[in-house]
């Protein structure tokens, strides 16, 4: 009946002792024990079991912590590894969709204040469609060659307001003439801020300041590159609640609760990858067709000029206005005009983007599944950057060029990070901007439905924030601190200038060129938690070797220098040999 006692506890092949347990009716393996240890010598009662134990019951599993991930797992297509190309096509579309948010946003904002209409207002559309395509493909060869979209910054927004509202346009009575002389003053200030932007970065002054981050200080700033843009979340979407709201509620469920339901059931034809990969590009046509529907059926006939203007899909007046064939050119309306103080709110507008363009270039290289940009690779990105903003102002355009940050969360919610994605899409912008129609016809999708998409792809550029203080030790009281104190004073100072200018007793004032830098700089959660995290991690975390554990600088040292990892050349080597021309430090 009984096998015999043997060696205690169900134990291996060193342990030679045997000792009190194992035995019993049918027990092979040792009774209470739960295995014995690989050093363990004298048997006994057993304790704590290990990966070879053969025999005892209550054994307990010591739990670990998530291993930190250089490159984020999961990724279907990194960098340089390219889908089928008609995967790749509708996935650049998917891209240029998404782009054309704020593309058609800000112009619809703001040259109606210049006194353009809708003819003026959809060839600044088409030019800085036409920017951002020729920037992407720059960005994409000899920038940062991460898949990145460059795309019109709302930074620019106080500083051409300020402009559009001075009081050297008011003589103007005939409202096209108030709109060429505005716009040719803006391109003046946009030229200047290229300008700066191109010596700062192409000279190596912004690699510098890109040296002192550390896992702590990207945290935040790249958490607020998305966070900082909650007001084209779901304000937005509340302008037309009937069509925003369904499709916020169908791109959840078919990106995220759709994928693991169709894994689950076996035989299914269509695979719960694409679902994700493709969510975009089923939902918004259905939430297209429900707004065209509410629109024909008349629900929308008596409602409020603000209403229509958002919820109807024939009311933007695109189609109508807009050239079959358009080919923007250099100094289209005039030459432009430069005034001093001007340029001033420009730069530091510039100035904002290069933090909200360097915490974007972190998140795109996390979902790219590469290495962590090195600061060189950094500044040459934001340089190209500066060619954009150069070039908007020279053709035309009504603000200038940063990193769009909803094209960085798509790559997430996508997993596809293929440069070659990316180029496709620029690709489609130039087209669609030269044959206006064509492009007219997608810019008419009503803002609360890309508002919808906003919610989802917004969250996943703040969580690629967060995800960089895997590096950090959470457990250190000063990690703590620098963290806390940089968020809190990101959401808090904005909105207190904010509530200052635009609620409080200065709302009625016209500011001053001084007072507009400060708006542009303060206003901006991204700068403001960039800077205050970046100031408290240098004077905080770097007096003893422990200091720099806490906050990942000792693991982020080989990822300063573009040297010092072989990876390097992989993912941000330029093309047809010309890191020999320009080499990175």
């Amino acid at each position: 009946m009984a096998n015999g006692g043997g060696n205690g506890g169900g134990g291996n092949n060193n342990n030679s002792g045997g000792g009190n347990g194992g035995g019993g009716n049918n027990n092979s393996g040792g009774g209470n024990g739960g295995g014995g240890n690989n050093n363990n010598r004298g048997g006994g009662n057993g304790g704590g079991g290990n990966s070879n134990n053969s025999g005892g019951g209550n054994r307990t599993v010591e739990l670990q912590p998530h291993p930190v991930k250089e490159q984020l797992p999961g990724i279907q297509y990194c960098v340089n590894s390219p889908p089928p190309w008609f995967e790749a096509l509708v996935l650049g579309f998917q891209h240029y969709l998404l782009s054309l948010g704020i593309t058609v946003l800000i112009p619809s904002l703001l040259v109606p204040h210049m006194g353009g209409g809708d003819a003026e207002k959809a060839r600044v559309i088409q030019t800085m469609l036409f920017v951002s395509g020729l920037t992407t493909l720059f960005q994409s060869f000899f920038g940062t060659r991460l898949p990145v979209i460059a795309a019109p910054s709302y930074a620019y927004i106080i500083p051409i307001t300020s402009i559009i509202s001075s009081t050297r346009f008011a003589y103007y009575t005939d409202p096209f003439e108030r709109f060429v002389e505005t716009l040719r003053s803006i391109q003046g200030a946009l030229i200047i801020a290229g300008c700066f932007q191109v010596l700062v970065c192409f000279l190596g002054l912004w690699r510098n300041i890109a040296r002192f981050l550390s896992p702590l200080s990207i945290a935040p700033l790249t958490t607020f590159a998305g966070l900082g843009l909650y007001q084209i979340g779901f304000p937005l979407l509340a302008r037309c609640v009937e069509v925003g709201l369904p499709g916020l509620i169908l791109l959840v469920l078919v990106t995220q609760y759709l994928p693991p339901f169709l894994k689950m059931k076996k035989g299914v034809i269509w695979n719960g990858s694409r679902c994700d990969r493709y969510g975009m590009m089923m939902c918004i046509p259905l939430v297209w067709l429900l707004a065209l529907l509410l629109t024909s059926s008349g629900v929308y006939n008596h409602k409020s000029q603000t209403t229509q203007i958002s919820c109807r899909t024939d009311r933007n007046g695109l189609i109508t206005n807009t050239p079959w064939i358009y080919l923007p050119y250099p100094f289209q309306w005039g030459s432009p005009t430069f005034h001093f103080t001007d340029s001033f709110a420009m730069m530091a507008a510039s100035f904002v983007t290069l933090f909200e363009s360097t915490g974007l270039f972190y998140a795109s290289a996390r979902y790219g599944s590469a290495t962590p940009i090195p600061p060189s690779v950094i500044s040459r990105g934001t340089g190209w950057l500066g060619v954009g903003v150069l070039l908007n102002g020279m053709l035309g355009g009504v603000s200038g060029i940063t990193t769009s940050t909803e094209n960085v969360g798509l790559l997430a919610m996508t997993k596809i990070g293929s440069r070659r994605v990316i180029q496709i899409s620029a690709a489609f912008m130039i087209f669609f901007s030269i044959f206006g129609k064509f492009g007219a016809f997608f810019a008419s999708i009503p803002l609360p439905i890309m508002a919808s998409v906003y919610c989802i792809v917004l969250c996943f550029v703040s969580s690629a924030g967060i995800s960089f203080l895997q590096f950090c030790n959470l457990n250190s009281f000063n990690t703590k601190f620098i963290l806390g104190f940089s968020f809190f004073m990101a959401i808090s100072i904005p909105q207190y200038f904010r509530e200052y200018y635009n609620g409080g007793w200065r709302s009625d004032h016209h500011s001053n060129w001084l007072e507009d830098v400060i708006r542009v700089i303060f206003m901006s959660h991204t700068t403001v938690a960039g800077m205050i995290a970046i100031v408290l991690d240098c004077t905080l975390s770097r007096e003893s070797d422990e200091a720099k554990k806490d906050c990942g600088l000792k693991w982020w040292e080989k990822f300063r220098l573009y040297n010092l990892d072989v990876r390097n050349d992989e993912f941000y080597g330029l093309p047809c040999c010309l890191n020999k021309f320009f080499p990175s430090h």
